[in-house]
């Protein structure tokens, strides 16, 4: 017998139970006793039935399985959150479908729909650096299943997110600068669209107005933050005037301009004190080390993936934002050696 196109009525015929009575042992149903329910499903067996889960799906409108929306896998800090979301989902009987936006608005918005059409019944996202509105959101939302934030924290409908403390690890990062002996340090910020790098900048400033020194426009510099941008913005770097810091919202940028900075006789810290921000596994293996601020990803994948299984199961969403903490790793490319006084 075909093994593709075993039905219950052939193991119903097979037995002589009622078909009826072969679905429920199927289904687990307590109403089928333990001895006939091991009879129905030993030549279920035998016979190679395959559980139409299509079918059951649409019957339950429930597919045990989540989306998951990341900028880019290739980054290690997305792909220890992806780590701690399945870890969490297998252990919970869910699927995961993970999807990468690529930082485009475009992807995202079509991931989205695809995300919908599956009827997925929750789902995780870290928004693109190129989205501004939500619009694409909305018929997912309006379907009923719950939408959770990552990483990049949103205000839409009454969405939960997860996230650092973005304003106060900037803050500790470019207050470490100062306490350094650095006077004009340099922001490499990321798209002042999302809320995440408008708090990273606020934090920041905050420093600087808190031990007296000025922010200059012009040490702000903003970009995606990729190598080829981290690069471009070293060069930027070396017009300025009296720079000898820089603080960057993310390593990759941060290690470009080390790598830049070497190149062309810049001495780090000696001459520019670096600080990134992420704790990729590169950071503490380059020369010299990079001080970073490490943050919690791994656990903000399991909280994450916890938060959207509760929703899934209660019909509700919290919208209730969840605040990690994360910490600053001090390493060689800080340690400035000039001025130590404030």
């Amino acid at each position: 017998m075909n093994s593709g196109k075993v039905t219950i009525h052939d193991i119903s015929k097979a037995l002589g139970i009622d078909s009826s009575t072969v679905s429920r042992a199927l289904n687990d149903s307590p109403r089928v006793s333990k001895k006939t329910k091991a009879k129905i499903l030993a030549k279920a067996t035998e016979l190679g039935y395959q559980r139409n889960i299509l079918a059951s799906n649409l019957r339950t409108n429930k597919t045990n399985t989540i989306g998951v929306v990341v900028p880019r896998i290739s980054r290690n800090f997305f792909s220890n959150v992806i780590a701690g979301i399945e870890e969490t989902a297998y252990e919970a009987g869910y699927n995961v479908l993970i999807c990468q936006s690529l930082e485009s608005l475009e992807r995202e918005q079509k991931i989205m729909a695809t995300l919908l059409s599956n009827r997925v019944d929750g789902v995780l996202i870290s928004i693109s650096m190129q989205t501004t509105s939500f619009e694409h959101l909305k018929p997912y939302k309006d379907y009923g299943s719950p939408i959770v934030f990552y990483d990049r924290p949103c205000s839409f409908e009454d969405c939960t997110s997860i996230s650092i403390n973005d304003f106060e690890a900037s803050f500790k990062a470019t207050e470490h600068l100062i306490l350094q002996g650095c006077k004009n340090i340099v922001h490499f910020g990321g798209p002042q669209d999302i809320e995440l790098y408008q708090n990273r900048k606020k934090g920041y400033k905050a420093a600087l107005e808190k031990y007296g020194l000025k922010y200059e426009a012009p040490f702000c510099l903003i970009s995606k933050l990729t190598e080829k941008e981290g690069t471009s913005m070293a060069k930027k770097v070396l017009k300025l005037k009296d720079v000898d810091g820089i603080f960057s919202v993310n390593d990759t940028a941060a290690i470009s301009a080390i790598q830049y900075f070497k190149a062309h006789g810049v001495r780090i810290p000696e001459d520019i004190a670096i600080v990134g921000f992420n704790n990729d596994p590169i950071s503490a293996v380059i020369e010299p080390s990079l001080t970073t601020i490490d943050q919690p990803d791994f656990e903000m994948g399991k909280k994450a993936a916890t938060l959207l299984m509760h929703q899934i199961k209660n019909k509700k969403s919290t919208g209730k934002s969840v605040v990690l903490t994360s910490k600053l790793v001090v390493r060689d490319s800080s340690k400035y050696k000039i001025n130590t006084e404030v």
